[in-house]
């Protein structure tokens, strides 16, 4: 018996097959490990595409892809993978694609681009995996690698002391373990443009919502080995890519990433008081930009020598760069406020 004719043809008359629906049609003459061998091998050849979880996955002939409804999921070798030919593939095969509006397109077209050129160049993973999906609400999809950890990666590039000090200055953006050849902007920006982005990497979990507003550095159980990358965005959003970059120039008419925001509350680690060495360690690689916003949401209070550091010292080293406090309480305003009154920094 050709069993993998017996696949074939199945998929051709059931559209959406399952390893059930081989053993059935065979009466169960092979165990479901050798189905399952099959398919995969057939997944592996581009005649199948496999659909759905492990426990619910389903089959359909490439020709019938848009039998998978709205979720595509692909294991490439990542070696002379390009991530262009992969979106374009998406784009090209994936019906619901092209139903998404303008904006929606642009933003998944650069953050998934970003995304897979990340693992391509930086992961060393032998795999990356791809799922793209989206239900009635949202869009989203999830870059899978198995290699060095992106945390992992910028601290021992950037010879840093943890993953959380790779974590924040992942947040500042101009980060790249590629200086030559890359500019550090792809995931900051890719941060930006979903409702929520997520990394997870060995032990820890970045985690960003921009519809509240905040940022979420968290530990993982169980550990994930490589990164993964989690993009989701409202079907309808009205955010738009070129909106994003303009948010982070300082001037319009001459576009260049000159402008960041820096979330205090992530460099406070057990502690209220905010000391100057910490506050040197936010500072590090700021000068890069021409303006920079530190927010304090949910700083409760900090240190007279923190401030300081940020509002005086800084300042009078780099007069040309832009500082700005926002989001503080009263009693960060008055420790603020103290900084000698020739500052430049501005208060919003």
């Amino acid at each position: 018996m050709d069993i993998h004719k017996v696949i074939i043809d199945l998929a051709n008359e059931k559209g959406r097959i399952k390893s059930s629906d081989v053993l059935n049609a065979i009466h169960n003459t092979v165990s479901r490990q050798y189905i399952s061998l099959l398919l995969r091998r057939l997944v592996k050849r581009g005649i199948l595409i496999k659909g759905g979880s492990t426990a619910g996955a389903y089959y359909v002939l490439t020709k019938n892809e848009h039998l998978l409804g709205s979720l595509i999921h692909k294991r490439f070798k990542r070696e002379n993978l390009k991530e262009h030919e992969v979106l374009d593939d998406i784009n090209r095969k994936v019906h619901f694609m092209k139903t998404l509006s303008e904006n929606v397109r642009s933003l998944f077209d650069y953050a998934f681009s970003e995304m897979l050129n990340n693992a391509i160049e930086h992961s060393l993973s032998k795999y990356v995996e791809i799922e793209v999906s989206k239900d009635d609400k949202n869009l989203w999809f999830v870059v899978n690698d198995f290699g060095v950890g992106v945390f992992k990666n910028v601290m021992k590039k950037r010879s840093l002391k943890n993953e959380l000090e790779a974590m924040q200055d992942l947040l500042k953006g101009k980060t790249t373990t590629q200086p030559r050849t890359h500019s550090g902007e792809g995931i900051f920006f890719t941060s930006k443009t979903a409702d929520i982005y997520q990394l997870d990497s060995f032990e820890y979990s970045l985690r960003l919502d921009n519809k509240i507003k905040d940022v979420f550095l968290g530990e993982l159980r169980p550990v994930k080995v490589g990164t993964r990358v989690y993009w989701l965005i409202d079907y309808n959003s009205d955010r738009h890519l070129q909106k994003i970059f303009q948010k982070f120039e300082t001037d319009h008419s001459n576009p260049d990433f000159d402008k960041t925001e820096i979330q205090i509350k992530l460099y406070i680690i057990e502690t209220i008081y905010i000391s100057r060495s910490q506050a040197r360690r936010i500072l590090v690689g700021l000068e890069k930009f021409k303006s920079i916003i530190f927010d304090f949401y949910q700083v409760p209070n900090v240190g007279q020598a923190f401030v300081d550091e940020l509002f005086r010292v800084f300042p009078e080293k780099y007069p040309n760069i832009k500082v700005t406090a926002v989001n503080m309480n009263e009693t960060v305003r008055y420790m603020v406020e103290r900084v000698d009154k020739s500052s430049s920094v501005k208060i919003g």
